[in-house]
């Protein structure tokens, strides 16, 4: 029996410098367990609501299913991805309804694997850092980043203080974001 994967393209919106990944799915993966994924390849820790938004449908957590940002939410859990995908190349995934963390998810390739390949998750690519949790969404982030360059800005020894150090906004290890993915793949299947 043959199995295929889902090359992901994962866009951080409204952000600069650019924060993305790249992420090989098995096409069967479950909606909720995408949802740990991208967290884990994005550098996220899942302390907030999210929800997708694909082909006019919207899935998430049962948490979210009552503080829903607006219209009819489905639950996420069991939802298999080539299920939902349907036909679409792209769709939306939605991370603290707080700070409002728009990532735009495109399909870059469905493969087929030979005969009797398991088809496993990992994180392949990706660049920029992870903004902070809870720095206010896109513009407190812009906000934030600006206050670390100005060493004379008012806030920049409370900002640095909050992110506990130095923060690059261009750095990404790609070596511990995939090593993390793939441990919870792993623990998932």
């Amino acid at each position: 029996m043959t199995s295929r994967v889902i090359l992901l393209r994962i866009a951080l919106l409204d952000v600069t410098p650019r924060v993305w990944r790249r992420l090989r799915v098995p096409e069967a993966i479950a909606l909720d367990q995408l949802h740990l994924l991208i967290q884990a390849a994005m550098g996220w820790s899942d302390t907030h609501l999210h929800e997708f938004f694909i082909l006019d449908q919207r899935y998430g957590s049962r948490a979210a299913l009552g503080a829903s940002t607006g219209g009819r939410l489905r639950e996420s859990r069991g939802k298999p991805l080539c299920h939902a995908l349907g036909a679409s190349r792209s769709f939306d995934y939605l991370y603290d309804f707080g700070d409002q963390w728009h990532h735009l998810v495109v399909v870059e390739s469905i493969d087929t694997l030979a005969e009797g390949v398991e088809p496993e998750a990992a994180l392949l690519a990706g660049g920029g850092a992870c903004p902070p949790e809870d720095v206010g969404g896109a513009a407190g982030y812009a906000s934030f980043l600006a206050a670390l360059a100005d060493p004379a800005h008012p806030q920049h020894a409370e900002q640095l203080a909050w992110v506990g150090g130095a923060f690059d906004p261009h750095a990404f290890d790609l070596e511990a974001a995939a090593a993390c993915v793939s441990r919870l793949a792993a623990s998932a299947g």
